[in-house]
């Protein structure tokens, strides 16, 4: 069976594109990027081209904007609306990893966010979570707000170390049936280390 997960996150800056590049090495799946906000001399996709190899197919995002901010910004900024209704899945017969835009509340217009999106694509989601000061509430919200919408959290990834206390009250807060996914924190990501910590996952 196809495996399709779309990777969101508690936050912006958390290491979605790490963790997506981990996951697209994985599940030996193709990688889309549906909207990619600025950096685009250096976007998550070339970024997953380099980190994952050549042979990794990679689906042209539906919105490439100029403006490192919040996609209904750069949007805007271009004189573009954005409506889920613009965006479908690529076509594949192959297992599919799909990256977001920060967390599941980040607006793609003024009236859609990331999460009305990831409801749209009909998708089950991996939740990224890093420790930080709010991380706690962060993830008990981002948790709270896919419950409310009735949509799969398949996988949570730590990503990086945690204090006992912190990991203990997110796990606590998730669904039985969803797995965990530990990842180390990578001082240097090259595509070798990307490599190593894929071999060193255990099989989820």
């Amino acid at each position: 069976m196809q495996k399709q997960l779309f990777i969101t996150g508690i936050g912006t800056e958390i290491g979605k594109t790490v963790c997506s590049a981990i996951l697209t090495k994985y599940f030996k799946a193709d990688y889309w990027k549906p909207i990619q906000s600025g950096d685009l001399h250096f976007s998550d996709s070339m970024k997953i081209k380099e980190w994952v190899g050549e042979s990794v197919i990679i689906h042209p995002e539906r919105y490439r904007l100029k403006l490192a901010a919040s996609p209904h910004q750069s949007a805007l900024e271009e004189g573009i609306l954005i409506n889920s209704n613009d965006f479908k899945l690529p076509e594949t017969q192959n297992n599919l990893i799909v990256e977001g835009a920060g967390g599941l509340m980040v607006p793609i217009s003024d009236e859609e966010f990331i999460i009305d999106l990831i409801e749209k694509l009909n998708l089950p989601v991996a939740l990224v979570v890093r420790n930080y000061l709010g991380c706690i509430n962060h993830s008990l919200l981002s948790l709270m707000a896919l419950e409310q919408k009735n949509i799969k959290l398949e996988y949570l990834i730590l990503n990086g170390g945690f204090p006992e206390d912190t990991e203990r009250v997110i796990c606590k807060n998730i669904q039985e049936e969803t797995k965990i996914i530990r990842i180390p924190d990578i001082e240097n990501i090259t595509k070798e280390n990307i490599e190593h910590i894929t071999k060193q996952l255990e099989k989820i």
